[in-house]
């Protein structure tokens, strides 16, 4: 037997915690953890945001952003730039303990903290009828650090641990482990 949920508490899993990174006017840092958002295409991500959120304003002003991966032992900084806006915050990099260094490709932030991320270009930002923002970037370059590469040089999820965000539980899961093959087990069935 199946239990019928109201359609506001839908789950989709996994959610990645995105921590998206931008500069303001003055080259201030910001980071903002963003559950709403993921991979739309082969090299373009998409994100939903609210209306008043500095990360808006800054990708407004720098058509930039960075979109890194909190990981297991960035939960509690990662938890921390999601609670606490960086309009209220000037301090928010300084106190999530992270470290800020321009991008190779963008007007954005990496943080040396968080060992995967993608460089992204403002393709388009909408707003939703929810009164949401959608923002669309094309990604221009994506960095690993090599603590997170397996022996091909592949990014390896489960040296990276990326958490996702479990909206049933208000929690955050560990992914990372592999329990089959893309594009080969289902072959089986044929």
């Amino acid at each position: 037997m199946r239990k019928t949920f109201d359609p506001k508490k839908t789950v989709v899993t996994p959610l990645p915690v995105l921590i998206i990174g931008t500069y303001d006017a003055d080259g201030t840092p910001n980071a903002m953890n963003v559950a709403w958002g993921g991979q739309c295409s082969d090299h373009h991500v998409a994100i939903n945001i609210g209306h008043v959120r500095k990360t808006r304003d800054n990708i407004e002003l720098k058509k930039a952003f960075t979109v890194s991966f909190a990981t297991r032992d960035t939960v509690v900084a990662a938890d921390y730039v999601g609670i606490v806006s960086g309009l209220k915050e000037p301090r928010l990099i300084e106190k999530a303990g992270w470290h800020a260094v321009k991008g190779e490709l963008t007007d954005a932030p990496l943080f040396e903290e968080l060992p995967l991320a993608l460089e992204c270009r403002l393709v388009r930002e909408e707003e939703t009828p929810e009164g949401e923002i959608r923002i669309v970037g094309e990604v221009v370059s994506m960095s690993a650090d090599e603590s997170i590469l397996d022996e091909k040089g592949r990014v390896d999820l489960g040296k990276l641990q990326p958490i996702m965000f479990d909206s049933a539980a208000l929690a955050y899961r560990v992914v990372g482990e592999k329990v089959g093959n893309a594009f080969r087990d289902g072959t089986k069935l044929k």
